[in-house]
């Protein structure tokens, strides 16, 4: 875990969530500042930096993060959705972690 990351201070506590998922691996929590009507992320609880950072080791953990998000998305979404992985300068906080987008996006989001 990196000691100022916002995602592992979540993962241990620290900072408070709103918990929607969590395994011993995967943690999902709602965004607090959300580009949907549903805005979920989901995280490893190990810390990752980004996406260039994955190697074959990951592939199970990336297959669970994506599995949950779907199965999320049945029950908190269920007609459209969206699953955004973020990578390099976009990413606000440096761990990887995907978006689950639903419902209505925001007013200049777009679902093409």
């Amino acid at each position: 875990m990196a000691s100022d990351c916002v995602f592992c201070k979540i993962v241990k506590g620290e900072i408070l969530s709103k918990k929607v998922y969590e395994d011993d691996k995967i943690l999902a929590f709602h965004d607090i500042n959300p580009a949907a009507d549903v805005h979920i992320i989901l995280i490893p609880k190990k810390h990752i930096d980004n996406l260039t950072k994955i190697n074959k080791s990951h592939q199970n953990l990336l297959f669970g993060m994506l599995k949950v998000a779907d199965n999320l998305s049945v029950k908190l979404t269920p007609k459209k959705f969206r699953i955004v992985f973020n990578g390099g300068s976009l990413l606000v906080v440096q761990h990887l972690h995907l978006h689950l987008l639903g419902g209505n996006l925001g007013k200049n989001a777009k679902w093409d």
